[in-house]
């Protein structure tokens, strides 16, 4: 404004031309085509800016032109101007050294235009500085795009758009190169990588459409060559090593000159081609697929696949299904090899714990697989559940799987059983109760290890309290209180027994003595099992013990029915065979069947029945355990392994032994379990949890009424057809109805 009131107008060409372009835009033209052998050295840049009026002669004829008043404002000329010296120098320079550079090699043409570049991010910068106040005020008035932006814009319309497509096929070219273990200039590639994105004006833009969508295209075709070659010469093993390699190499090279957002577009198309493409071709590959990786151990293989596949979207379900196949086929090799036994003439019996080992084994081998190998992953979990739960309800022989695992527990618990530390037999618990959670008939399983606890209990053969309360509480921890509650009321009997057996002692200090010693246990009827109860004739001394604690107990327990079950009873008798004393211990059957021959007497086994009011059923296994046991006390005649009508009886007076504690075992005249208990109890939850349905959804279809009972039954999984009788069981007793409208719905009545 000084200047006009001086009357110093600056005309456009002569502030143009005497002042700007000698001045600096002629300088920084040579500079930049001499490889800054002339270079705008400071003391230069220094002069020529530095005036007493503390502008620089430029900075003040830029700032002059722009402010004279119109119609000598050159503000849009020189704004223009600065966009065509661009051009120009480009068009003129530029782009003939790039174009003499193309047909010279991918890395001549990369390296000319990564000088270039360099040149015009140079010239950009210095020709901002020169038109500051153009850039500062005009600008940013009209909205226009900025110097550095103008500059830009030129580059990417008369250098990139020229040379764009040759430059991306060097690169890849270069890329292809690096793949094939060749090594490359990575920091040129990494500039021009660079450029791509300038070219983007703040955005990605230019780089996704000219460089990553050709890159990753050219990237599909390499690899799909690569797996056709892999495929057909490598093991699947092999050829996932080299899966392995290849995705992280092309993770550093996202890493060394990529954009990071090509990382995951790049880690799909290679997952892609080199594993989904191919995946079932290298899970079944014959000879080393999955299958034979598990076959063979091969852990770290395994694991790699797992790692791989899980980079999929559903990449582990195929590899999952093949090791749920694998390890069903392998449980039912134990099943057959069970079964094999038994066709060979192996008595089958309710004790197998070799067969019951080589689950457990099994299944901890491959519960540790499903862990350390496939990080417990929810596939692989659910794999592993299935494929037991058809193993463990595959029975095989009389008895039931659920009899074979119970009776495994009865011989970790009992005393004389396995020979194990405490470590051992709370591994060994935790195993079978592993197992037993893939059982589908829980019920059973609880029925049968009752009546076994049972047995332990009351014929002080647990072999630690500690050990069976662990197990009660395991099975409570898997199925609940309602499940093990009888369980615990049995332990809770004995524990209370301790202090009944104190009190009826000081009862029986003060009555006559006599000459048996007598310990009841009372048991409450709804824990323990139901056992027969033969009524047999029980000799004076012993009913005296017996009348003496109903006397106490009536006294002391007014409201409560006792009743004796001579069958679970023991007792230590003393015999003299000779001249030599025997303490023989058996059950209180045993001991009364003994003292029928007290005298010497010869007895038939009829004149047996009826002197004892036994019937045959509990007499011949009776009679069996005291003549053709191990220890036979007992003579019968003739001699054999059975017990007949007509033999006869008598104290074995010939009878030796080199122990004085004799314990004489007798077969059990109770079944296991009672399959119609089982039935009935069954029946009774069936009905529960249709009731509970029905009163709560008032109405509902058959289907529904059938999936929702499967569901809510957690101990065991009925047949369709046998929810439907207890339907109609209670269509019968009224506490449902079938609708008038639709006979396949049920309406509830309150």
């Amino acid at each position: 404004m000084a200047n006009q009131g001086n009357g110093n107008i600056i005309q456009l060409e002569d502030g143009w031309n005497n002042v700007i372009k000698r001045g600096a835009i002629d300088v920084l033209e040579r500079t930049l085509d001499d490889g800054f052998g002339t270079s705008f050295e400071p003391k230069e840049y220094i002069r020529i800016y530095t005036t007493s009026h503390r502008r620089p002669p430029l900075y003040r004829t830029c700032y002059d032109m722009c402010t004279q008043r119109s119609p000598y404002n050159w503000s849009r000329d020189l704004y223009q101007r600065h966009g065509e010296t661009i051009e120009q120098y480009l068009r003129n320079t530029v782009l003939p050294a790039l174009q003499d550079k193309t047909g010279q090699g991918g890395t001549i043409l990369l390296n000319e235009l990564k000088h270039r570049w360099s040149n015009h991010q140079i010239m950009n910068k210095w020709l901002k500085k020169f038109f500051t106040y153009l850039d500062r005020y005009y600008v940013k008035h009209h909205s226009l795009p900025t110097l550095e932006q103008a500059g830009l814009q030129r580059f990417k319309e008369e250098i990139y758009q020229n040379v764009k497509e040759d430059a991306t096929a060097a690169i890849i070219a270069l890329i292809d190169e690096e793949r094939e273990g060749g090594i490359i200039d990575k920091t040129l590639v990494k500039s021009i990588v660079e450029l791509y994105e300038s070219m983007g004006m703040g955005s990605l833009d230019s780089y996704t459409a000219d460089f990553e969508t050709p890159f990753l295209e050219a990237t599909r075709a390499y690899y799909a060559r690569k797996r056709e070659d892999w495929i057909t010469k490598d093991s699947t093993p092999d050829y996932l090593i080299k899966v392995e390699k290849a995705l992280n190499e092309e993770k550093v090279r996202v890493v060394e000159y990529l954009n990071p957002a090509s990382e995951p577009k790049l880690r799909r198309v290679v997952e892609d081609e080199i594993l989904q493409k191919v995946q079932m071709n290298l899970l079944e590959k014959e000879g080393s697929g999955c299958r034979v990786l598990l076959a063979n151990d091969k852990s770290e293989d395994l694991q790699r696949m797992f790692h791989l596949f899980s980079r999929l979207d559903s990449g582990l379900q195929p590899m999952a299904n093949i090791v749920e196949s694998f390890i069903t086929e392998m449980g039912n090799a134990c099943i057959d090899k069970r079964q094999t036994r038994l066709d060979s003439g192996e008595k089958d019996k309710n004790d197998d714990p070799e067969f019951v080992k080589s689950l457990i084994d099994l299944h901890e081998k491959y519960l540790g697989v499903i862990r350390e190998i496939f990080a417990s992953h929810h596939l692989f979990q659910k794999a592993l559940k299935n494929s037991f739960e058809e193993i463990i309800n595959n029975d095989v022989g009389q008895f039931s799987n659920a009899e074979l695992m119970s009776t495994f527990c009865d011989r970790v618990l009992k005393s004389g059983g396995e020979k194990l530390s405490e470590m051992e037999v709370e591994q060994s618990l935790d195993r079978i109760v592993q197992l037993f959670s893939f059982l589908t008939d829980k019920d059973l399983f609880a029925e049968i290890y009752r009546n076994q606890l049972a047995k332990r209990l009351l014929n002080q053969r647990s072999a630690s309290d500690d050990a069976e309360k662990l197990m009660i509480a395991k099975l409570k921890v898997q199925c609940g209180t309602q499940f093990t509650s009888k369980m615990e009321g049995m332990l809770n009997d004995l524990a209370i027994g301790n202090d009944t057996k104190v009190e009826f002692d000081k009862y029986v200090a003060k009555q006559p003595p006599i000459n048996l010693s007598f310990s009841p246990q009372i048991l409450t009827t709804g824990f323990w099992p139901s056992y027969k109860s033969p009524e047999i004739v029980i000799p004076e001394n012993m009913t005296k013990c017996l009348e003496m604690f109903k006397e106490w107990h009536d006294v002391t327990h007014t409201k409560r029915k006792l009743t004796w079950v001579h069958s679970l009873g023991n007792a230590t008798v003393r015999a003299t065979f000779g001249k030599k004393s025997y303490d023989l211990q058996v059950t209180t059957l045993q001991a009364v069947a003994l003292n029928a021959f007290n005298d010497g007497s010869t007895l038939g086994l009829e004149e047996l029945q009826k002197s004892l009011n036994l019937d045959l059923e509990t007499l011949k296994p009776l009679m069996h355990s005291l003549s053709c046991g191990k220890h036979k006390v007992i003579t019968k005649s003739p001699a054999s392994n059975k017990i007949n009508s007509t033999d006869t009886f008598t104290a074995n007076a010939k009878f030796t032994c080199n122990m004085r504690k004799i314990r004489i075992p007798m077969a059990s005249i109770e079944a296991s379990h009672s399959k119609a208990r089982v039935d009935e109890d069954r029946s009774y939850a069936i009905e529960a949890v249709i009731v509970r349905i029905m009163k709560a959804r008032k109405t509902m279809k058959h289907q529904q009424l059938i999936s929702e009972v499967l569901s809510q039954l957690a101990f065991f999984k009925p047949q369709p057809r046998v929810i439907k009788k207890r339907i109609e069981a209670l269509i019968d007793r009224e506490y449902l109805e079938r609708s008038a409208d639709d006979q396949q719905q049920y309406n509830y009545l309150a």
